[in-house]
């Protein structure tokens, strides 16, 4: 299966860059590279991979950057490499529209894991996207055959983790879900703690489907329980 699945990775350090290569080629992935942020949104709008390793520091465009051009035509999931960790990079990658971080320095076992993971969600997204009808609340509509949303008639771009953020929620229609249980659900057993992310892309999904993100209607959130999207008669 990895065989058929192509990442692109950006980065300007050579060694760095072929030590990546090398580690996905000897786990079954097809490779292709880039050094700048420019070359890696040619390199999707041309190409198409199934995932992304984008660098953050980098010349001509810089990783924030080209993961902001990239949303703005593509759902490709991107892993943002940070060699800081500080909290603000990592949130600022996730606000951009990443899917994923890992800081470096990191383990050939580690950065495999994250790509199994996050290629893991974009799949089975596909494969529970399949056949499924409208789902509908108040304004919001999903076309789950397509992998739609919109607003008030007007179509919302989500990156692949916001989608799927969404589609547990309305799968779940009226219950409340815990942090732990979304975690675990939309980015895999290995991100149970990590609610960093979680909040960041709650925040990022209630910007684009909310009509006033400070007093949502379609993800609520229980104080100290959870989050839910109330049917509509609650709401």
């Amino acid at each position: 299966m990895n065989q058929e699945k192509v990442i692109l990775v950006v980065d300007d350090e050579p060694r760095y860059l072929r030590l990546v290569e090398v580690n996905l080629v000897t786990d079954g992935y097809a490779v292709q590279t880039a050094t700048n942020g420019q070359q890696a949104v040619e390199a999707v709008a041309n190409h198409q991979p199934n995932l992304i390793l984008l660098d953050i520091m980098m010349p001509v465009m810089d990783g924030f950057t080209a993961c902001e051009r990239i949303r703005e035509f593509s759902t490709v999931p991107i892993i943002i490499v940070t060699a800081k960790g500080e909290e603000r990079d990592r949130v600022r990658g996730l606000d951009a529209g990443a899917d994923d971080y890992i800081v470096k320095p990191f383990s050939a076992q580690e950065l495999l894991a994250r790509v199994r993971a996050v290629l893991r969600r974009a799949e089975r997204q596909t494969m529970d996207d399949f056949h499924k009808p409208i789902f509908k609340h108040h304004e919001l509509e999903i076309n789950l055959p397509r992998a739609l949303v919109s607003v008030a008639g007007e179509e919302v771009s989500l990156t692949a983790t916001e989608y799927r953020l969404l589609q547990t929620f309305a799968a779940a229609l009226g219950r409340v879900l815990s942090p732990e249980h979304l975690l675990t659900t939309v980015w895999g057993s290995e991100y149970s703690d990590d609610k960093e992310i979680l909040w960041v892309c709650l925040s990022r999904l209630r910007q684009k489907i909310e009509p006033d993100p400070k007093k949502p209607i379609h993800i609520v959130t229980r104080q100290g329980i959870g989050y839910l999207m109330p049917p509509e008669s609650d709401a």
